[in-house]
């Protein structure tokens, strides 16, 4: 008998060598592969009871079995489940023999004393559980086990740290995972990502239906194409510089004369809407032609020409421009309803003359839109009456008739964003078709999208050339004014681009 049980001790001893074998080759294969197996040593807590020789315990093995008790006694277990000790007891099949220290207690009563220094110690390499552990397997020495945990942990430590972890009491915890005790930035900066991901998506929305509504205007009007001006960028040091023609032309065309030149600025620099009219009887020098006129360019060379006098003279960049129609002047004036101005009496009877040629012009009756001229003071005016009031060059010279007109202009776009609310269909119907531009429908949206700003902006108005910076002459029997060109190009970048 003592034999046999020796016998079963050495194959014992050599399948939890081969195991024990197995299992390290298998951590470090583990570690290479930087995914170490994390051993946790369960020693035998002093509660437990722990088999020696002859006694029994409560340990993992105590649980009870089928058909008998929790118990460790000879007549609990079937003679078919028990094995042999050295010293002639028995103990359970398949279970790892324990080397006792001395016999503190008799054999068959129970102990909860710990053996002294045990050749073999338990070892859980299962998984964790949230009530503990479970049963493990047996491992010789525990100093091994513990240097490798050691590393393992250290490992871990510093990788956590390289990660931005926070690794507190030895428990690593990942960078940003959002767990407890985690710094949750990840979950934070994937709500910004979401978040930003629909804001985007939201714009490119109102972009996209905003673009194809400033397309369903734009081809309202007439784009005309100036080749010498279309690769020229349309804003410059933050100004978009845009020339207004008004011309007494019933068409879309240039066979008119340019009755109000006025250069509209947009400053982002000075955040500030500027009208600088410029007087038609400036002497300026025309390109490829004789010096004239400058309302003498248009009628040489059309709104391209003109553009390059301007910018020759002035030496401000002017690559865009609008051409408006007395037909379309008079229609955007009805479109926001009109403007408020204080007329004098002697103004409402040149309203009047004038009336009589443009209802000749439209074919409307004589003595239509006829003011009282014994009604002075602040009036309302219509479109047809607004045209006639800015056409008047009699009164107060050229210098007059462009204040007239800056004055309306003024008046125009104050009322502007609320037509386009109130009276939308009317604005692009009666304005648009009656206008002439080389804008392109890009340029225009990209304008639209300035409207917001555009409302914050301040609105000035003024005249070139500035007082005392001219003369009256008379050249080739042609009534012109000589300017100081200098001192107004001075004027000029200081108010349009604050310089």
């Amino acid at each position: 008998m003592g034999t046999d049980a020796g016998n079963e001790m050495e194959r014992i001893h050599r399948g939890l060598e081969e195991f024990l074998e197995q299992e390290l080759k298998a951590a470090e294969q583990q570690q290479r592969q930087k995914e170490p197996k994390l051993f946790i040593i369960e020693e035998p807590r002093k509660e437990k009871e722990i088999d020696v020789i002859g006694g029994t315990g409560r340990g993992a093995d105590s649980r009870p079995r089928k058909g008998g008790s929790t118990g460790r006694s000879k007549s609990s277990h079937p003679a078919g489940n028990r094995t042999g000790n050295r010293d002639g007891t028995t103990r359970p099949a398949g279970s790892a023999a324990v080397r006792p220290g001395p016999d503190r207690n008799p054999p068959g009563k129970r102990s909860r004393a710990r053996p002294a220094a045990p050749d073999v110690i338990f070892v859980d390499n299962s998984r964790k559980s949230r009530k503990g552990t479970r049963p493990g397997k047996f491992q010789e020495s525990k100093e091994p086990v513990r240097r490798k945990r050691k590393n393992i942990e250290k490992n871990q430590g510093r990788k956590n740290r390289a990660n931005g972890a926070d690794d507190t009491n030895g428990k690593s915890v990942s960078a940003g995972s959002g767990r407890k005790g985690g710094s949750g930035k990840r979950p934070l900066l994937s709500r910004v990502k979401r978040f930003l991901v629909v804001a985007v998506l939201i714009l490119a929305l109102l972009g996209v239906g905003l673009y194809q509504l400033v397309g369903m205007v734009y081809h309202k009007m007439h784009y005309s194409e100036i080749p010498s001006q279309t690769k020229l960028p349309m804003e410059q040091e933050g100004t978009v510089n845009i020339l207004l023609i008004g011309n007494d032309s019933r068409q879309n065309g240039e066979d008119g004369r340019s009755d109000a030149m006025i250069l509209l600025s947009v400053s982002r620099r000075t955040r500030k809407i500027t009208m600088i009219s410029l007087l038609r009887d400036i002497y300026v020098e025309i390109p490829g032609h004789d010096n004239n006129r400058l309302n003498a360019a248009y009628s040489f060379g059309g709104a391209e020409l003109l553009m390059e006098t301007i910018e020759k003279n002035f030496d401000i960049p002017v690559h865009r421009y609008v051409q408006v129609n007395f037909e379309a002047f008079a229609n955007l004036l009805d479109a926001v309803g009109g403007v408020d101005l204080e007329l004098s009496r002697e103004e409402i009877e040149y309203v009047n003359g004038y009336l009589v040629e443009y209802n000749m012009l439209t074919n409307r009756p004589q003595g239509t839109d006829n003011m009282d001229p014994s009604v002075s003071g602040m009036v309302h005016l219509n479109g047809p009456q607004a045209l006639a009031y800015c056409r008047n060059r009699y009164l107060g010279t050229d210098f007059g008739r462009t204040e007239r007109q800056r004055k309306v202009m003024t008046e125009v776009i104050r009322k502007l964003p609320g037509a386009v609310l109130t009276n939308f269909g009317e604005l692009t119907d009666g304005l648009l078709p009656n206008l002439t531009t080389n804008l392109t429908q890009w340029e225009c949206f990209r304008l639209s999208l300035m409207a917001g700003k555009l409302l914050t902006y301040d609105l000035e108005s003024d005249s070139v050339p500035q007082p005392g910076t001219y003369k009256s002459s008379t050249i080739r029997k042609m009534s012109v004014l000589e300017v100081d060109f200098e001192a107004n190009r001075n004027y000029l970048k200081e108010k349009l681009y604050g310089k």
